[in-house]
């Protein structure tokens, strides 16, 4: 997914809540509107915890640049105080909490991982204070029934299902052979549920469905299933680091499926680590350079 269109997304639904809400709730110095975050500055998140702080910094600059925004006639710029939640759930919850309490924060955005948005929903929640976020996907998520959490990019569960359909699709109408495997965290099991569903709806076949290890940093034992089962398509989500051990393994092994799709092709920086070996990756993306968007 790309992250910094997300965010650029989530500012446009917080600049709304602002809007509606500025009167009764914010924490204002002068003319500033202080903003809470705990984003994984260490830990496993590490790398897509800083790509989530330097999205919201951007995106703060830009709408500051740009005269941020006016509520009641007034004008107002947007400042972030920012912990680490060192990849922890524990720690995410303990910071909303401090955030809110301590810091006084009335508006939050939301943390790396749907795991991490979990935690922190509860006490977002409880204490009334909107959530806007860019990074929780788990359909679960948006379940609970949460009035003040607000979410700018689709549910986990249709990140990848479009690959089975287009994998029927090049196989003439006709069902596929699907391997699959998948962190245990609640992203990629909503990511496993959708193409669980496409495949039943497809009237495809699950031949491989295996568990990523914990550490992310070896997936030879589900390739050499691959190799020996031969599926029309393999399925992987294992955040940033299950999409680089997987194009490694791939072409180590020597790996040939017809089809490979996977999630965070961009937040693991899969074309400049791994090159020509991770060409023809089918990525679940919330946007594209090549669209015709614009902010």
């Amino acid at each position: 997914m790309n992250l910094f269109k997300n965010i650029f997304s989530t500012f446009s639904v917080l600049s709304l809540v602002v809007f509606l809400t500025l009167p009764v709730q914010a924490k204002v110095e002068g003319d500033t509107i202080i903003l809470g975050a705990a984003v994984s500055l260490t830990g496993k998140y590490t790398t897509n915890g800083e790509h989530t702080q330097n999205g919201y910094n951007m995106a703060v600059q830009r709408i500051n640049d740009m005269g941020g925004v006016t509520v009641g006639g007034k004008s107002y710029k947007f400042d972030i105080i920012y912990y680490d939640d060192e990849s922890d759930s524990g720690r995410a919850a303990q910071l909303a909490e401090r955030l809110i309490k301590q810091d006084g924060v009335q508006y939050m955005l939301g943390p790396y991982s749907s795991g991490l948005t979990k935690a922190m929903a509860p006490v977002t929640e409880e204490n009334q204070i909107p959530m806007v976020e860019a990074n929780g996907a788990s359909r679960s998520l948006f379940t609970k029934g949460y009035k003040y959490l607000f979410a700018v990019l689709s549910a986990a569960n249709q990140y990848l299902e479009v690959a089975i359909d287009l994998a029927v699709e090049k196989n003439g109408g006709n069902p596929v052979k699907i391997a699959m495997a998948f962190e245990q965290d609640a992203f990629s099991q909503d990511v496993r549920i959708g193409v669980v569903e496409a495949a039943e709806r497809t009237g495809s076949t699950i031949i491989i469905d295996d568990k990523l290890p914990k550490e992310l940093n070896d997936m030879a034992a589900t390739l050499a299933k691959v190799k020996a089962t031969k599926p029309d398509v393999l399925v992987v989500s294992g955040h940033s680091k299950g999409a680089l051990t997987a194009i490694r393994q791939i072409s180590e092994m020597k790996v040939d499926v017809p089809m490979l799709a996977m999630t965070h092709c961009d937040a693991s920086k899969l074309a400049k680590q791994h090159g020509k070996n991770s060409e023809y990756a089918l990525c679940a993306a919330q946007w594209h350079k090549t669209l015709s968007y614009s902010d």
